[in-house]
């Protein structure tokens, strides 16, 4: 069993039942990460791994062909022991369906090979964290230093707003959408500035730079206190509570991927919603964002760029296993391009179309202001108005199409030039 050092901890105890060399890659990723383990045989009992002081089990399960007896190693260990077993079931494309006729539950997950270890580890973290915030629970927040020990409220759902490609509007749609939740859904709503390099959400509302999450962890490693976001954060005119993870793209020591993913999971039992406005990469921090997100918003603007950006991102979303959490947002979308060709050419469903506000937005940021503040009649308010009505009432994880037939031939009718090829 893998130790960690940490001594007594609520956090779950992770299994992984797999295959070589695949187990002692993952159970040492996850012991660095800070994780007990518990390394099984592929086919091992489930079961096994429960000791009497168990009070919870992630356990990572390879089908190995046969998903009917994955569900039901699965199945035996939760015989007397409701909620303490959280399932990600490691899988080929082709078990799927074996998955769902042996039943698996729908509260477990899935992770289509192939995969990294770093993936698994990011998904394994985010299971981890949701595990300790349990829904429907109260209690205060404890939390460890670099991870969380707690167990919480229900947590408030995170939409994380990213796009590889930069100039989508990414920071239009993350602080409307905040705005929206606030001002018109009567939530009290977290806006995260997470573009450590580019970031202007403070800038575009009119508000100084307040202290930044990097600054905080600076000072708590050096002996003094811990401060949650929710103590950093500046409330906006709107309501919103605003705070960046940092000031300075050249002071991001304390910016680490874990540190990040629990100061916003601590965070989800201060508020009703949290909306994190991402840097167009895909560094570590914006992976473990991913993999604790609800939601992430993809911006996609009618030009070949950005559409193709995209495309990518759907590709490593795949691979890091958060493609189910994929929701396009069609921005600037009366600009002569329809909807349904975006979605065919990028393979994703839109969950909302912005159109175009032309100098509102402008003006609204002028004047410190999101365009829901400043100019609430406007067509475009009640389109993140529908925005927020298909976030708050349809699931994560519903089926997107893929795309029905090759990028480059679309992108070349959409622009009516030569589309650069996908490779």
């Amino acid at each position: 069993m893998g130790a960690s050092g940490r001594g007594e901890s609520n956090r779950p105890t992770i299994a992984l039942s797999l295959v070589e060399p695949e187990r002692s890659e993952i159970d040492a990723a996850l012991i660095e990460a800070g994780f007990d383990t518990i390394p099984l045989a592929a086919d091992a009992s489930i079961a096994e791994a429960f000791g009497p002081a168990t009070k919870a089990l992630v356990a990572v399960v390879d089908v190995l062909g046969d998903p009917a007896n994955a569900v039901a190693r699965v199945n035996e260990a939760r015989i007397g022991r409701p909620g303490q077993l959280s399932v990600l079931f490691l899988a080929d494309g082709e078990e799927l369906d074996g998955l769902v006729a042996a039943g698996f539950d729908d509260s477990d997950e899935i992770v289509l090979r192939p995969c990294s270890v770093e993936a698994l580890r990011w998904r394994i973290e985010a299971m981890a964290i949701r595990v300790q915030v349990p829904v429907g629970q109260g209690g205060d927040s404890v939390l460890a230093t670099g991870h969380v020990d707690a167990d919480w409220t229900a947590p408030a759902p995170v939409y994380a707003v990213f796009n590889p490609k930069g100039g989508v509007g990414k920071t239009t749609i993350a602080t409307n959408l905040a705005a929206v939740l606030q001002m018109r859904r009567g939530m009290q709503v977290l806006l995260l500035d997470a573009d450590t390099v580019t970031g202007h959400v403070g800038l575009s509302l009119g508000m100084a730079g307040g202290r930044s999450a990097a600054e905080s962890w600076v000072d708590e490693d050096a002996g003094y206190g811990h401060e949650t976001l929710l103590d950093l954060s500046e409330e906006h005119s709107s309501g919103i509570r605003v705070v960046a993870l940092s000031n300075n793209p050249l002071s991001h020591s304390a910016l680490k991927a874990d540190r990040v993913a629990d100061a916003i999971a601590e965070a989800r039992n201060s508020f009703d919603a949290i909306v994190v406005d991402l840097h167009p990469s895909y560094s570590e921090v914006n992976q473990a964002v991913f993999a604790i997100a609800d939601r992430i918003l993809v911006p996609v603007t009618p030009d070949l760029p950005a559409m193709r950006a995209a495309i990518q991102l759907k590709e490593v979303a795949i691979e890091i296993g958060v493609r189910d959490r994929l929701a396009m947002i069609i921005n600037r979308a009366n600009s002569g391009v329809t909807v349904a060709d975006m979605e065919e050419t990028v393979g994703l469903s839109a969950i909302a179309h912005i159109r175009s506000a032309g100098l509102h937005f402008v003006w609204s940021a002028n004047s410190g202001k999101t365009l829901i503040d400043k100019f609430p009649k406007h067509p475009v308010a009640m389109d993140f108005e529908h925005l927020a009505e298909r976030l708050l009432t349809a699931p994560a994880g519903a089926t997107v199409p893929e795309r029905p037939r090759e990028t480059g031939s679309l992108l070349k009718n959409l622009f009516g030039r030569k589309a650069i090829s996908e490779a």
